[in-house]
């Protein structure tokens, strides 16, 4: 659905500016429960740790981390699934904090089948909007790739990522 894609076509983009960067891969499909429509909430526990723990691994060797998923959206499968869990709402809260720039990837196609991807476009486009929904409610800023054309998602997302990376200017005129 676009976003591996994106983070390996950011990653390569600041690369080649000579910038330092840690791509964290979707933790889930390491995941040895069920996921997607049979999860449980062992299974997002154990996502959501590792995520967690795969970030700190990563923000501890390289100053800048890319993630193609971020905490909120395996949540997001967990409360589809099972609804919400006082403990995973907690550290999910806590954790979106820690995001400099998070962007939403919209669903804009049918997903291929890969072996472990849901590909029911109905849940997907369920999950995507409980993520909105979680967003929302929990008051974290994100981009919204749904309002840029796609053939200019990743000029785009380079450039917010450009404009984040440099120093605060002062307007002294």
């Amino acid at each position: 659905m676009g976003k591996t894609t994106l983070c390996f076509g950011l990653a390569a983009r600041l690369k080649t500016r000579d910038l330092s960067l840690e791509v964290v891969h979707e933790v889930a499909r390491r995941c040895p429960l069920p996921i997607n429509t049979e999860t449980t909430l062992e299974a997002q526990s154990w996502i959501a740790h590792t995520q967690i723990a795969d970030e700190l691994l990563a923000q501890a060797r390289y100053p800048l981390v890319i993630c193609d998923r971020a905490i909120i959206d395996n949540y997001s499968y967990l409360k589809l699934s099972h609804g919400p869990d006082p403990v995973l709402d907690f550290l999910v809260s806590a954790w979106s904090k820690t995001y400099d720039l998070l962007v939403l990837v919209p669903v804009i196609e049918q997903p291929q089948a890969d072996g472990l991807r849901a590909v029911d476009p109905q849940f997907q486009h369920e999950v995507e909007q409980t993520v909105r929904d979680e967003l929302h409610q929990r008051g974290v800023s994100f981009f919204d790739l749904s309002k840029v054309p796609r053939d200019d998602w990743l000029d785009t997302i380079e450039q917010r990522v450009i404009d984040q990376l440099k120093p605060p200017q002062l307007d002294l005129l």
